[in-house]
């Protein structure tokens, strides 16, 4: 299958990037992290958490996060709800799209949140009819798609089982998570191909980790399988809080690297992201997880 012409990144840094941080981040520095990715040209970014302050402490200022960042016209800013409490609050902050997430791997159900995935999915049901009667777009996203961190590798069957589930609660993208980072090329291409025969590929989107230094090529294995919806963490900021050896996302520079150099579109400033890449890498004390935005902020120094 030949490669897209153009490419929507997701940008999960302020949500997926920042939850797992041992010290809480301030609010004003999330919100100037949404401004500035606003700013680059990101199509949809992952913006907050309305989750309980309890299991995911860093994200408990969603609500004033949301309420302070300059919104750009076009530009999708999503939150994680788990539940109807969750939805509700995320609504009343004006979110532009509500994602539910759920897992391949019924090991990781299990330990996690103590039920089956049909018991999970069935959780998701008043959250998905809130959001079709409020008329706010829904995603879901599939944890462990690939591996479990209990389980090892999850079978493709059950991976197409989740995102037929989630097609049917009304789900309008579906991103197929390697939340431990353990993937191959060759699996990726496996697992799209087979989720793509159910779902129209135009819905599915690749959330890559690089905890084996494979995320770049795990989203051109998915290009390859005709995904066209990539999630990227500037400076590779991640990890999850629930998954034991999840480093960092797939660094937004480095896959925009890729695409650029490939001629696909995204519509995105490298440079903007880069800079924002060592800004918000500083704020945290520590070097940015991004070979291509390293490279090129050392390059702009020399110059």
């Amino acid at each position: 299958m030949s490669l897209p012409t153009a490419v929507k990144i997701v940008e999960v840094a302020p949500r997926d990037g920042l939850q797992n941080e041992s010290a809480f981040v301030p609010t004003d520095v999330k919100i100037e992290l949404v401004n500035r990715l606003s700013q680059a040209g990101f199509q949809n970014i992952e913006s907050a958490s309305f989750v309980s302050p309890k299991w995911v402490p860093q994200m408990a200022d969603g609500a004033d996060v949301m309420a302070g960042i300059a919104r750009r016209p076009g530009t999708i800013y999503s939150a994680l709800t788990p539940n109807l409490r969750g939805f509700e609050a995320a609504q009343a902050a004006k979110v532009d799209e509500v994602a539910i997430f759920g897992s391949a791997s019924e090991a990781f159900c299990q330990r996690n949140i103590n039920c089956s995935i049909e018991e999970s999915i069935a959780r998701f049901e008043p959250v998905a009819q809130a959001a079709k009667v409020a008329g706010l777009r829904l995603r879901g996203s599939i944890s462990c798609a690939f591996h479990c961190p209990y389980q090892g590798e999850v079978s493709v069957e059950s991976t197409v089982n989740v995102a037929r589930r989630m097609l049917a609660l009304g789900c309008v993208e579906i991103d197929i998570c390697d939340t431990i980072g353990a993937a191959s090329a060759t699996q990726v291409g496996r697992v799209m191909r087979a989720v793509a025969e159910h779902v129209d590929p135009a819905m599915l989107s690749g959330h890559f980790h690089d905890t084996y230094g494979q995320g770049v090529a795990n989203v051109l294995a998915a290009l390859q399988a005709g995904i066209s919806i990539i999630h990227a963490s500037t400076a590779g900021l991640g990890g999850c809080p629930y998954a034991k050896g999840a480093t960092g996302n797939v660094a937004t520079e480095d896959v925009l690297y890729l695409l650029h150099g490939m001629g696909i579109e995204t519509g995105i400033d490298l440079d903007s992201v880069v800079d924002t890449g060592q800004w918000i890498s500083s704020h945290l004390g520590r070097k940015a997880s991004s070979n291509a935005g390293n490279a090129l902020a050392a390059r702009k120094q020399l110059a």
